[in-house]
């Protein structure tokens, strides 16, 4: 007699396997999401930048664009390109001067460049002169031309991506006025669409507050490790202090790298390990200050994010985007954790990302 599975057994096994075949299509979607985002590296990263300067300018604009002058209004039309003009000012005109600085500390890094081992290889001369000739020999080997053409042809890239977020900003200026009509035409529901607006403006709202307070935050630092280089006689003072600014927009890693470049362009150039010393713990202590006491109280709940949740985000988008991708890191975690907050299936990420566990309820996100 011909043996009949029970049909519960039948089921069990249609679950399983509808289970593993959407684990594998998971899996694979993931491969190709990962493998587009590098290979389209150039264009998204720009893109990013281009949506997240729109978002702080957007409602700059409708401000400007409510104002009367008389009995005239100024038209939406007219403030947005105002914006756009002066957003593409202060691009090119930060990239120019990112770009100079640069150029500078490759200048005087290639002057440096015959003492640099010398002066790191001392460093390691407590553990004894077999350890100190080798770490020498090992820097020796290295090709710091190679590295020096690359970073060249990152700070031209640099100038190629601006002109490319400009134009994208501008694109986006003009497609501002239809976005309502849009998001109401593709939900088909007012009520969704309401709430998907919500849900942007609180996104838009947690970035834009994120990017001005660590910009005044880094600019302080940045301004103070500028004072300190200055004060000590250091060469490259200037750069110093625009490297600092540029590097605290990246989280955790940026201080520890700018107070290690601050201490080995001291050392480079004094070649005094007291005066290193010194140098290395001002500059520990400004950037222990700044990012550690005055940015979280500033910061305050506005983000709420989990401090091992941002490095897992820094290591995945850097190693994706590279340095890009470590600047935008947060900003891109802020995205996922209000998005994440009120989509029930991902809310268990939410709770991954947010500090507490405690992510934003649908009250919340009408209060924002």
């Amino acid at each position: 007699m011909k043996h009949v599975p029970p049909p519960e057994d039948t089921n069990a096994q249609r679950f399983e396997l509808a289970r593993v075949q959407t684990a594998a299509l998971v899996i694979i979607a993931f491969a190709v999401v990962l493998f587009l985002l590098v290979q389209a590296q150039f264009i998204l990263i720009s893109l990013a930048v281009a949506i997240i300067l729109f978002s702080l300018t957007a409602d700059v604009i409708s401000f400007i664009a409510r104002q009367r002058i008389g009995r005239l209004r100024v038209p939406n039309w007219l403030a947005s390109i105002v914006a756009l003009l002066l957003i593409g000012a202060a691009l090119l005109t930060m990239t120019s001067i990112v770009v100079a600085q640069i150029n500078t500390v490759l200048q005087i890094t290639l002057a440096y460049a015959e003492r640099a081992p010398e002066a790191i290889a001392a460093l390691f001369s407590w553990a004894g002169d077999d350890t100190e000739a080798a770490v020498l020999n090992s820097m020796r080997s290295i090709e710091l031309s190679g590295y020096l053409r690359g970073a060249a042809g990152g700070a031209t890239s640099l100038t190629q991506a601006s002109v490319l977020v400009i134009l994208f900003v501008g694109f986006l200026f003009a497609e501002r006025v239809w976005f309502q009509t849009k998001l109401l035409a593709f939900t088909g529901n007012p009520a969704q669409a309401k709430r998907i607006g919500l849900i942007i403006s609180s996104i838009i709202h947690r970035v834009n507050y994120y990017l001005l307070v660590k910009t005044g935050i880094s600019l302080v630092t940045g301004v103070m490790t500028y004072v300190l280089a200055q004060a000590f006689g250091m060469e490259i003072a200037m750069p110093l202090g625009v490297m600092t600014f540029v590097l605290n927009f990246i989280p955790n890693v940026g201080s520890i790298v700018a107070t290690g470049l601050v201490a080995l362009a001291a050392y480079v150039q004094f070649g005094d390990p007291t005066l290193t010393v010194v140098i290395f713990v001002i500059s520990g202590a400004i950037q222990f200050m700044n990012g550690s006491v005055i940015d979280p109280m500033l910061m305050g709940r506005a983000l709420r994010l989990s401090s091992f949740g941002i490095l897992v985000s820094l290591a995945f988008w850097g190693a994706v985007w590279g340095i890009p991708g470590m600047f935008l890191s947060v900003p891109i975690m802020v995205m996922m954790l209000v998005v994440c907050s009120h989509v029930p299936a991902l809310r268990p990420i939410a709770i991954l990302l947010s500090r507490e566990g405690l992510p934003d309820s649908e009250d919340q996100l009408d209060k924002s």
